[in-house]
């Protein structure tokens, strides 16, 4: 506003000026004036130039001119700040954001208003008064609905946006739309007081108080399915969520009011095991225009916007397996709360994918049901931004504010939300300011820290009264008597429901990958005794090694590079032995050939963050890609590899989202070092250990956690084994620490080769990917499946062994090393690949094997962290001591000699004691 205090002080000839350079060189003024300039012929309109001349010298015209540009500025700080004085709450005062858009910050008065303007032009009002202006601008973004679209670049967007609050926003709603928005007010309202006097006490996180979200949903779906939208993913924490499941999805309320009763059958479409308002649900509705759509509700765990990515994931995956990665197939919906939208940072780690090739789904609508409190906390002490959902301006996401109380301001943003992302397939939210009737949940009493807010919350009507007030006060007298009639049916159809008048579920399509899970089933406790056959031919191994060895006709690729793939061809043609990363590449590319989607992402994933994976390789002149698993035949899918951002929360957990929408997927997630894994714990947590338990939802994705201790330090040596450890149960998850190249493969291809899907950890090594003891014979790759157990390979007599040394992972070749060197023939020394399930079977066959032996087990762990615990709580029937790290706070030692003097100490104990 630099440019406009200095044109409205004592300098009138400042217009002039710029208008003659404008003339001169239209690039050589500031956008927003090129913007005015060129909206307006001045020298027509005004008679003060043509762009023949240089000057102005009517003093008359001059004024005009200020002025004119004054009122453009005025238009343009309401598009830029009206949100910030628009009615958008409907139980309290906004705060006072300094939006500065009165008449006299513009160089403007109330003498001025019945001057008429060529800058109406610029809301396509032709020329108008200043009051004519002012009235629009005010209904366009000082009512019920305020825009915050400052932070955008891209001036097509700003401009639909625009049209659409200054032009379509203002078409009158049709009276079927609005029957169909009292009707779904009636449905959410009703939905809410039923339950509340029928269920007393019970949670059920009312969406008492933000009604309107249902028909905004509504609006949403109805829009999406006109703009060719097939389905839509829908993620959201518990608020609000058992009307969205009844009034949006169609559950049946005989499934709700079972879940209320505790007696609910668990079934693979509701999930099991955990609370009624966190189970997801899938249904295919008709829309309020006869288009049909598939909807999804996705499971969510208490840890509200950790669903967030496991729902762009999913989206994602439904879009390359289904649409042909068409994203305007598959629409995904986010329902925010207001204070975790602002508090929680994975929500930042999504928004920072929307855009990123790895991850992009098209646009994202987000809905904030914004009650302006927490459990208990005031915005003001939830948040230092304006708004809850200033994260938005990040990625140049506008936002609708809006009014929860005017439904039909509420259903219109709706509807342009949709077509934005239809059109500009480009993230928006939605911030719909209401309230929250009662407290945190149906028990608690919110006037305990809030006591001013409550009261009047007490005082305000419910969104269907104030609608209906609404109606009648604009010339729908019958809106009265339709709300009672709507209200009095639908109660009498909820008590027909609660007295077991069974209401028919919506008819329902599985799609492709739903049979494909359908054909799946539960793991047992003997799939885990063998491994499944998980070999190739051998003339397979040949084609598979071949076409990852060779690149395009005059691609350069990097000399250290090429000389990496010269040493695998070599040990491939003088050893017949394949190394750690070729052994990778070749399970990916084998189930590519048979079929399957392979995807994989995580930090530096293309080459590995130890350099040894080289997926993608690059033309050193011109730094062109080249991906080695995208060339074996025509009809394979693609190898999808990404380099993900700098994340590990939202990025597993789309992941593993991505891998829950195809089980004929292998999805895998690589930390850059295990270390890092901590940062994603709550999907973890929530998602990856226990949501088979608690919703059925079977889900193979693959975690690679480099791990193994180096000297590296504390946050370069632990992905914590023990954690996952502690939390395997029930054939939850399988963990596996593998030491060989051929088994690694096996793993990979057993993990689509199982009739089930199970979550799976590895441990991977470090330096190990370059040790030539890892390194394994072609035959190891035509023969078999994965090994749970690898007993001692030195051929020693098991008669003759005193002690046994059982270990996993990285710490086995240095055992190895020490044993070879002393030429120990009495120690075995026996691998444990898989630590869950516990290969109990195997384990128990080789105690029987070396019975005459003491067995030891060996970690570099410190005792209380790594497998040790585990393995003292879980093994049966085998006696072992243990051989570690003395307990620590910390993970490892960050000082190199010290590290060196430990394992030194571990190697020294294991053989001498």
């Amino acid at each position: 506003m630099k440019d406009f205090q200095y044109i409205t002080s004592s300098h009138p000839s400042y217009v002039e000026n710029l208008y003659n350079d404008y003339i001169k060189n239209p690039e050589s003024v500031d956008a927003e004036f090129k913007k005015f300039f060129e909206g307006f012929d001045f020298a027509v309109n005004n008679g003060i130039a043509t762009k023949q001349t240089s000057s102005v010298t009517n003093n008359v015209a001059i004024t005009n001119l200020d002025k004119e540009f004054a009122v453009y500025q005025l238009i343009q700080a309401y598009r830029k700040k009206g949100h910030l004085v628009a009615q958008t709450n409907p139980i309290r005062e906004r705060k006072n954001r300094h939006a500065n858009i009165a008449l006299a910050d513009l160089g403007l008065s109330e003498a001025d208003l019945n001057t008429t303007f060529e800058a109406g032009k610029f809301l396509n009002l032709g020329k108008a008064t200043l009051q004519q202006i002012v009235d629009h601008l005010k209904k366009s973004y000082t009512h019920h609905v305020g825009v915050e679209y400052s932070a955008l670049n891209d001036l097509k967007k700003i401009h639909w946006l625009a049209n659409e609050m200054e032009v379509n926003f203002h078409q009158p709603i049709a009276i079927k739309q609005k029957r169909r928005i009292l009707q779904k007010l009636n449905e959410g309202v009703m939905f809410e007081k039923f339950l509340h006097t029928k269920y007393i006490g019970q949670k059920r996180f009312s969406l008492e108080g933000g009604e309107s979200t249902i028909a905004a949903l509504d609006a949403i779906i109805n829009t999406a399915a006109k703009e060719g939208v097939k389905e839509t993913v829908i993620g959201m924490a518990h608020r609000g969520r058992l009307n969205v499941l009844a009034n949006i999805l169609g559950k049946t309320y005989e499934q709700i009011f079972t879940e209320f009763e505790g007696t609910a059958t668990p079934d693979t479409t509701m999930g099991s095991g955990d609370v009624k308002y966190h189970l997801g649900f899938s249904s295919e509705v008709e829309t309020f225009d006869g288009e049909k759509i598939h909807l999804k509700l996705t499971p969510n765990p208490s840890h509200l916007e950790t669903v967030d990515p496991v729902v762009i994931g999913y989206v994602r995956s439904k879009a390359d397996v289904l649409y042909n990665s068409d994203f305007d197939k598959v629409l995904p919906i986010l329902i925010h709360g207001d204070s975790s939208v602002a508090g929680q940072g994975v929500v930042y780690e999504v928004l920072q994918m929307s855009d990123l090739k790895g991850y992009y789904t098209g646009g994202t609508i987000h809905f904030v049901i914004n009650n302006q409190i927490g459990f208990t906390t005031d915005f003001d002490d939830a948040r230092s931004a304006d708004y809850c959902t200033s994260v938005a301006a990040m990625v140049q996401a506008p936002v609708l504010h809006v009014n929860g109380d005017d439904p039909e301001a509420v259903v219109k943003v709706a509807e342009i939300a949709t077509r934005y992302r239809q059109t500009f397939n480009s993230d928006i939210f939605i911030d719909m300011v209401c309230f929250r009737r009662h407290g945190h949940n149906e028990g608690d009493e919110p006037k305990f820290t809030q006591p001013k807010l409550y009261q009047l919350i007490d005082k305000h009507m419910n969104a269907r009264e104030v609608y209906t007030q609404y109606l009648i006060e604009n010339g729908e007298p019958d809106a009265k008597a339709l709300a009672k009639e709507m209200e009095q049916t639908f109660l009498a159809q909820l008590q027909e429901r609660l007295d077991e008048v069974k209401q028919h579920p919506l008819p329902y399509t599985y799609q492709k990958p739903e049979e494909w899970w359908n054909q799946l089933r539960k793991a047992t406790a003997d799939d885990f005794v063998r491994s499944p056959i998980t070999a190739i031919k051998e003339e397979q191994v040949k084609q598979l090694f071949d076409g990852l060895m060779k690149w395009p006709e005059g691609f350069k690729p990097l000399k250290k590079v090429e000389k990496l793939i010269a040493d695998k061809v070599k040990l491939f043609a003088d050893a017949q032995k394949i190394d750690w990363a070729t052994a990778e590449l070749m399970a990916y590319a084998s189930l590519l050939l048979d079929g399957n989607d392979v995807r994989m992402s995580g930090q530096d994933v293309k080459r590995g963050t130890f350099s040894h994976r080289h997926a993608v390789i690059y033309d050193e002149n011109t730094n062109e890609g080249y991906n080695r698993l995208n060339h074996f035949n025509e009809t394979q899918s693609p190898f999808r590899i990404y380099n993900s951002l700098l994340s590990e929360y939202a990025v597993l957990g789309f992941e593993y989202g991505y891998a829950l929408a195809n089980p004929n997927a292998l999805v895998l997630w690589e930390a850059q070092f295990g270390d890092f894994v901590n940062g994603a714990q709550i999907i973890i947590d929530q998602f990856i250990a226990a949501a088979e338990t608690k919703w059925q939802r079977m889900n193979g994705l693959v975690m690679l956690l480099p791990h193994g201790y180096e000297g590296q330090g504390p946050e370069h040596s632990s992905a914590r084994l023990e954690r996952f450890l502690q939390q395997c149960a029930e054939l939850n998850i399988v963990v596996t620490n593998i030491t060989t190249a051929a088994n690694f493969f096996h793993m990979l291809r057993r993990q689509l080769a199982w009739p089930f899907r199970k979550p799976l950890i590895n441990f991977s090594p470090k330096a190990n990917l370059r040790l030539p003891a890892t390194y394994s014979a072609v035959t190891e790759f035509t023969e078999g499946g994965f090994k749970e157990v690898i007993d001692d390979v030195s051929n020693i007599d098991s008669t003759a062994v005193t002690k046994v040394l059982l270990c996993t992972g990285k710490i086995y070749f240095d055992l190895a090393d020490r044993r070879d060197k002393d030429q120990r023939k009495d120690v075995a020394i026996i691998r444990l690949e898989q630590l869950y399930p516990l290969p109990q079977h195997q384990l128990d066959e080789l105690y029987k094997k070396y019975s005459k032996a003491i067995w030891y087990w060996v970690q570099e762990e410190p005792l209380n962290m790594g497998a040790a615990s585990y393995l003292r709580m879980n093994v049966e029937g085998i006696n072992f001591h243990i051989i570690s790290r003395k307990a620590s706070a910390s993970t490892a030692s960050g000082y190199s000699k010290i590290h060196a003097k430990e394992q030194a100490e571990i190697i020294d104990t294991a053989f001498s004691i």
